[in-house]
């Protein structure tokens, strides 16, 4: 077996059993270097990554504005 073969399992590859129940979309945000820097501190404080912040607080503004 090859390193390569063995790291696709790992990663998600090719024949790997284990499955996301749902993926996650992926976007490009720019953020003005003095909001990413409150949000990252922030988010460190609530012990979060900022990609889990950021997410976070854009479900508690949707919450109740759902149609």
């Amino acid at each position: 077996m090859l390193m390569s073969e063995t790291n696709e399992g790992i990663r998600g590859g090719k024949g790997s059993a284990k499955k996301t129940k749902q993926e996650k979309k992926k976007i490009l945000l720019r953020l003005d270097p003095a909001l990413h820097e409150k949000l990252r501190l922030w988010a460190e404080r609530d012990f979060r990554s900022l990609n889990s912040q950021i997410e976070f607080l854009l479900k508690k503004s949707l919450k109740g504005k759902e149609d």
